[in-house]
């Protein structure tokens, strides 16, 4: 007998008390060792359709619902007995018949909460006019709300609608809806797969018919739809981790769309890109472990580009393999910068990086030593990082043939002459103090690599691989070769903030034909990603041409629209901000639930006023991202990455602060003003998609012009 959990059995555990929890966990325990034991009272529910729906009680209050069959047993809800009981008459296990997955479906009859007079409005055509049922059901929509999907007419009606079906048929109205083409549910594995080698004979033909009406149940437990909301628990380590973390679904559960890029095979290195929320990182996780379980001897490293990602990483994987300390033994988590300091060390030697004020008085004394041109020190240190530096150019030819990729402004040969015989002098002052840049030393490692025996890590997955730097890549490519899954990247153009854009290719890593796109959100609700998405363009296309679509993606989830308020005044943003985190309160928020993002440090002030007003606990977030139980976050929008909340209020978005009028004006050739934009816009889409259910975006003074964007509508007057 299959003994499996459902994630509405987690989702409903994570609502108890921890005492109400641990009586849960402990029969869940018993179960699993013994459904049949005597000591578990199990009682059958008699008011459901599904007459398999039976109780087993946790505790003089808490019932546990479980699907029983010969073939399964299904921990579906827990809650207290009458909500438990409640929940079971609402709902019936059925195997679809076009798509063959596993569904827990809302009985129709017993639903009514979604027939509103809006709902249904005569005067508009349904949404879905022309779409045959046999679409409908290749999408997973159950038999019985045919009729409903047939006549919804309205955005809201859909809304509502989702609520009440299957994921996958949720996912695929929702897409169609925008625009989009959805993907029919995958198949079933073959029945002749899953019941190969049945001898057929007169004798043991009743044995045969019942091991393959068995392996037949079995089946359709392992379909990809099934997989998303059932999971089989093999032994008690297993359930021991479902159990821990019964708010991290994605430890146990992946999307069928995520679990085919996590087992892929890619003949070289690969990308996952995806809007905020669309499990990026979860698929970088899973995909680290993945590789590690599939390949027994091979060291893999999980890494970012910040220290502090890489803390937020490594806490994330604990809770995803804590109880199998063998294979933590050869799964590395750190930031990238740690473990090319690390190689170094090991292959070349010690190391001393000049720092930013040394290499500004270099760049400015060689400047004036040339004269004679009109470069400003800001450019200077651009071009020098951006170009010099970053692809290591050491002789006059290279800087005069590289082609300059990310940059915007156009030098003519002599300008270059110039520039170069200021960058030739900052290079002697390296090598004269003995000292490597950052990117030097990636650039030697990777020299030091390529020429390797053996590499460091058999594979390396990269999380929010937008914001790696030139010489990181090179040095990753140096790491992977062009290895089979070697190389696995994850991240998101929308959400390049720290980096200018470059080729990749020119670095030597080529994704071409192994890029994947995520498309269904599950952190941010339906409304809020709506209208971050407004910040940005529906396509992003990088240097070598791959472009992110970002349409047709989906949230799995619905919530108040998100509000934007421009007030007068500082103090009056203040006393809005206040009342609003106040409400939050009261709607049954914890303050670790809330989060208050600003542009710059500059506007921390008036986030911890408007906190402080509201009497909510609070700590400022600095470079480890650590969120406190029992306090909200404060933070600057660099701060944000990585994070959730279920409210968020960005503060601050005034006209010379979004985007920041600092950056600006630092700005020398109106053609960069584009990238400044650009990655101000970016800067505050992550700020708004950390919030799940609840944002609030304010101002003060004037409005920053992104707010328009988002569809912020001014008064009249």
């Amino acid at each position: 007998m299959q003994f499996l959990i459902a994630d509405t059995f987690q989702d409903s555990l994570a609502r108890l008390t921890a005492d109400e929890q641990k009586a849960v966990k402990i029969t869940v325990y018993d179960l699993q060792a013994n459904p049949a034991s005597p000591s578990i009272q199990l009682h059958r529910i008699d008011k459901t359709k599904d007459k398999n729906f039976w109780s087993a009680r946790a505790s003089r209050d808490i019932r546990l619902i479980v699907h029983k069959t010969d073939a399964s047993f299904l921990i579906c809800y827990v809650d207290h007995h009458d909500k438990a009981y409640s929940w079971a008459e609402r709902r019936k296990m059925e195997v679809h018949p076009r798509t063959g997955a596993v569904q827990l479906v809302e009985v129709r009859e017993r639903v009514e909460e979604i027939y509103v007079p809006q709902y249904v409005e005569q005067e508009a055509p349904p949404l879905f006019d022309g779409v045959p049922d046999d679409d409908f059901l290749g999408y997973g929509v159950p038999e019985e709300w045919l009729d409903d999907v047939r006549t919804v007419n309205s955005d809201d009606g859909l809304l509502a609608l989702v609520d009440h079906l299957p994921g996958e048929a949720a996912e695929a109205l929702l897409e169609l809806a925008t625009g989009g083409k959805p993907e029919p549910s995958p198949q079933p594995i073959p029945m002749d797969v899953i019941v190969a080698g049945a001898i057929w004979s007169p004798t043991f033909e009743a044995v045969n018919k019942a091991l393959v009406k068995k392996a037949r149940v079995a089946n359709t437990f392992v379909h990809p739809d099934s997989k998303r909301r059932f999971r089989i628990v093999e032994s008690v380590e297993e359930l021991e981790r479902a159990l821990e973390y019964p708010w991290e679904k994605w430890t146990v559960f992946l999307h069928p769309s995520q679990r085919e890029i996590v087992e892929a095979n890619f003949q070289g290195p690969a990308r996952v890109s995806g809007s905020a929320g669309t499990g990026k990182t979860i698929v970088a996780l899973h995909r680290a472990v993945f590789l590690a379980r599939k390949d027994p001897e091979a060291r893999v490293l999980l890494t970012t580009f910040s220290e502090a990602l890489a803390n937020a990483l490594r806490a994330s994987l604990r809770r995803l393999i804590h109880n199998e300390p063998k294979l933590a033994e050869r799964l590395e988590v750190h930031a990238i910068d740690s473990v090319a300091h690390r190689l170094y060390r090991r292959h070349i030697g010690e190391i001393e990086h000049p720092t930013d004020e040394l290499i500004d008085g270099w760049l400015s004394e060689a400047s004036e030593a040339v004269g004679d041109h009109k470069f400003r020190l800001h450019f200077l240190r651009a071009e020098w990082d951006q170009v010099v530096d970053a692809w290591q150019l050491e002789t006059w030819e290279a800087y005069r043939d590289v082609p300059r990729l990310g940059r915007k402004s156009r030098l003519s040969e002599a300008q270059r002459v110039t520039l170069w015989e200021i960058f030739g002098k900052v290079h002697e002052k390296l090598d004269s103090a003995k000292l490597v840049t950052k990117a030097a030393m990636y650039n030697r490692l990777a020299q030091k690599l390529w020429e390797a025996k053996y590499p460091p890590f058999e594979y390396v997955v990269v999380d929010e691989a937008q914001d790696i730097d030139i010489s990181q890549l090179r040095f990753l490519a140096a790491v992977g070769g062009d290895r089979p899954n070697a190389l696995f990247f994850a991240g998101d153009l929308g959400q390049q903030i720290f980096q200018q854009p470059f080729s990749w290719k020119s670095a030597g890593v080529e994704i071409r034909g192994r890029s994947r796109t995520l498309r269904v959100n599950y952190r941010t609700s339906h409304q809020i990603r709506q209208q971050a998405d407004r910040l940005l363009d529906p396509e992003i296309a990088d240097v070598d041409g791959n472009v992110e679509k970002r349409t047709g993606t989906v949230s799995v989830f619905n919530g108040p629209a998100p509000e934007i308020r421009v007030c007068e005044s500082e103090k009056d943003e203040i006393e809005v901000v206040s009342a609003w985190l106040k409400d939050r309160a009261q709607d049954g928020l914890a303050a670790h639930e809330m989060g208050i993002f600003v542009r710059s440090a500059a506007q921390l002030g008036r986030a911890q006023e408007a906190i402080r007003a509201a009497e909510i606990p609070f700590k400022i977030l600095d470079e480890n991202l650590e969120t406190t139980t029992g306090f909200a976050s404060v933070g600057t929008m660099h701060f944000a990455k990585g994070l959730e909340f279920r409210a968020v209020v960005v503060m601050g978005c005034d006209e010379e602060v979004v985007p920041l009028q600092e950056r600006i004006e630092t700005v020398t050739d109106e053609s960069d003003l584009k990238v400044v934009y650009e990655s101000e816009r970016h800067l505050l889409y992550v700020a708004c998609t950390r919030a799940r259910d609840r944002l609030l975006v304010t101002s003060s003074g004037e409005p920053s012009e992104f707010l328009d964007d988002m569809g912020y509508v001014g008064s009249a007057d």
